[in-house]
């Protein structure tokens, strides 16, 4: 009998590639969706026949507990969050529900219903904020700067809590920033690519961003859900930090992105002091030794080929648009 896995949060990037990946390992695959969510499915719309859909909500214990009960899954992902920072601030409330709320109420869902099934919860580089030490380990105490990593604490020490008090199998994986071609338009990293692919085609005259110096640590989304399965295959489990272990600018990000079709970004990148965050985290470097030592992890993807992938995926994009756009 092929395994079965559930995945929160499967129309986003993260799950996205993760459901690639179960899929190709010949897991048969569950991904839970809130009945909202089937307007933003572009992201798995090639996946379809392979997948099986069930309606869900975090929000909801009582959903929760019947989709368990239907599934019986073997393997837990919980990747669903209110993950823009942005909106973090403008929804404090939401975001405590869905991302801290939410994940103890699935916690609580899988200790009643399949308390033999192993748990994987997204942590975040949020939960250190302003870190305390640089690079930070699974042992840097927490510090988070906005509503989002403090919502993310509460779920990372309850997922913690379940596994030492009702000696559940949960994991964290505290990823650091990890982007893709399929990541929401909303995030930094793909507004410079598209801006940046938008400008070279002349659909655009210039990029508003906000902090060119804020720094973090990138990696490649399709790189981290090869982690995120591993902490799950251990004999024990435990907390992994997973990330490049290099930090680099937005500044550095723009001119790889514009360099890559052609241009200088300083031509066409325009400062907007009302992108700028109320709190900016600072210094987030992850130190990955222990998943390199124990799960044989390491990211594949570096630094600029991230980006050009990016940017490349972008440009296609918007060709395919003009040609359909044409007809």
């Amino acid at each position: 009998m092929p395994k079965r896995a559930l995945i929160t949060g499967i129309t986003g990037q993260d799950g996205s590639y993760l459901a690639e990946f179960l899929l190709n390992k010949g897991y048969e695959v569950y991904g839970m969706v809130r009945r909202t969510s089937f307007t933003s499915e572009e992201r798995i719309c090639h996946l379809q026949g392979s997948i099986h859909f069930v309606r869900g909500d975090l929000i909801d214990q009582s959903l929760l507990l019947t989709v368990l009960e239907e599934v019986q899954p073997d393997e837990i992902y919980n990747l669903a969050a209110q993950s823009f920072l942005g909106d973090s601030w403008k929804q404090p409330v939401l975001t405590a529900e869905s991302t801290g709320v939410g994940a103890a109420k699935l916690l609580e869902a899988v200790r009643i219903v399949c308390p033999g099934a192993r748990f994987y919860q997204a942590s975040s580089s949020e939960l250190f904020g302003t870190p305390l030490e640089s690079p930070q380990t699974e042992n840097t105490p927490f510090n988070p700067r906005n509503p989002y990593g403090a919502a993310k604490v509460y779920a990372h020490w309850m997922t913690l809590n379940y596994r030492s008090y009702h000696k559940l199998f949960t994991v964290s994986g505290i990823l650091y920033n990890h982007e893709s071609p399929r990541r929401g338009i909303e995030f930094v990293t793909r507004k410079i690519t598209h801006g940046a692919a938008s400008i070279k085609l002349g659909r655009a005259s210039e990029l508003q961003l906000g902090n060119l110096d804020a720094r973090r640590d990138w990696g490649f989304a399709g790189d981290y859900v090869r982690a995120i399965w591993l902490m799950l295959q251990q004999d024990t489990p435990q907390d992994f930090v997973i990330a490049t272990g290099c930090s680099h600018s937005v500044r550095e990000f723009c001119e790889i992105a514009f360099n890559y079709v052609g241009l200088n970004y300083r031509d066409w990148v325009v400062f907007n002091p009302g992108f700028d965050r109320p709190v900016e985290s600072k210094d987030l470097v992850g130190d990955s030794s222990k998943a390199k030592r124990m799960l044989g992890w390491e990211p594949e993807t570096g630094f600029r080929q991230l980006v050009e992938m990016m940017v490349e995926a972008d440009l296609a994009a918007l060709k395919k648009a003009d040609i359909a756009g044409d007809c």
